[in-house]
């Protein structure tokens, strides 16, 4: 049986996300910890809604079930209604949150009234929005965040508050290739990354618009930046994040295409010039270049096309 804890619901729809999350619970279709997102049809505003759902149960509570096996935690599962179901796209976004939910959850009525409830409301403000925030903030200076989270470049947030902190840290999470790349490349990323003299990217929040140092950027980086600029106009969450979600299959598509010169560079010699024209022209030669480094580095073959397209690409800088 399912009792409401809490809605913001008018009272004629309730009963009718009542019953869809009843079907699905007795369809088992629920995970623990793992939202869903569907179309639900509603009388108020007489049209379908995207509602991710998600079923969880309290932290301490289900540590105590563990230990007295005859005391069953109590389950719960929470519903954020949006316009469309555009809230796919931060479905990871919002099993987080939800995580964050049950951890902290506390069902005193005076804990659900001043800490459980504010929380529940502002779940688009502090899940879906982050991104949208931090391109409006940053504006050009977003190629930089951009390079840094394509890079795996150490970043530091001084002198922001609170939220702008989260929101940086959101984004760079968001724009990386985690889960994308080798999670062994990804590591050695990271530490080649923190170990090379220029240092962590450094953001100064204390002005009106932040100031970066030690950020780099490149024209792949710039020419996503401008997308996301241009977007800006509309104001719409959902775009920001099917731009990003773009930018990174774009990255992915040029690893692997350059990876599939550097297999053909072993055995043809016109293949490393293939390689070598793709890196100056994609935009993006300096990060893919590392990138395949780390992967390669125990494959003797492919670690020589490599330090030969080093060489190639730092004596067309120097010259």
């Amino acid at each position: 049986s399912l009792s409401l804890l809490d809605t913001n619901l008018p009272a004629e729809a309730e009963p009718e996300l009542r019953s869809f999350i009843a079907k699905r619970l007795t369809k088992g279709a629920l995970f623990e910890g793992m939202g869903n997102v569907a179309s639900v049809g509603l009388s108020i505003p007489e049209y379908k809604v995207g509602c991710y759902y998600c079923r969880f149960q309290q932290e301490n509570l289900l540590e105590m079930a563990t230990l007295e096996s005859d005391i069953n935690a109590p389950e719960y599962v929470v519903c954020f209604l949006g316009g469309s179901e555009k809230e796919d796209t931060f479905r990871l976004e919002l099993d987080k949150y939800v995580q964050s939910l049950k951890i902290n959850l506390d069902l005193e009525k005076k804990t659900l009234e001043t800490c459980v409830n504010p929380y529940l409301r502002s779940w688009f403000e502090n899940a879906i929005c982050p991104i949208q925030r931090v391109v409006q903030l940053f504006q050009e200076k977003l190629t930089f965040l951009l390079h840094a989270a394509l890079s795996y470049t150490p970043v530091e947030v001084k002198k922001a508050d609170e939220r702008t902190e989260k929101d940086i840290s959101r984004f760079l999470a968001a724009a990386s290739l985690q889960g994308l790349v080798q999670e062994g490349t990804m590591t050695s990323l990271c530490i080649a990354m923190t170990e090379e003299q220029h240092k962590s990217m450094i953001i100064d929040c204390s002005g009106p618009q932040p100031q970066l140092h030690n950020a780099g950027s490149n024209r792949f980086c710039e020419d996503w930046m401008h997308a996301f600029v241009n977007g800006a106009e509309g104001g719409n969450p959902f775009l920001f994040r099917q731009i990003l979600e773009n930018f990174k299959l774009k990255a992915i598509q040029d690893i692997n295409n350059l990876k599939r010169f550097i297999r053909q560079a072993e055995m043809n010699h016109y293949a490393l010039f293939k390689c070598y024209m793709f890196l100056k022209n994609c935009g993006s030669g300096d990060i893919l270049l590392k990138i395949v480094k780390v992967e390669h580095a125990e494959m003797p073959e492919a670690r020589n096309v490599v330090t030969a397209l080093e060489e190639f690409m730092r004596e067309t800088s120097v010259a």
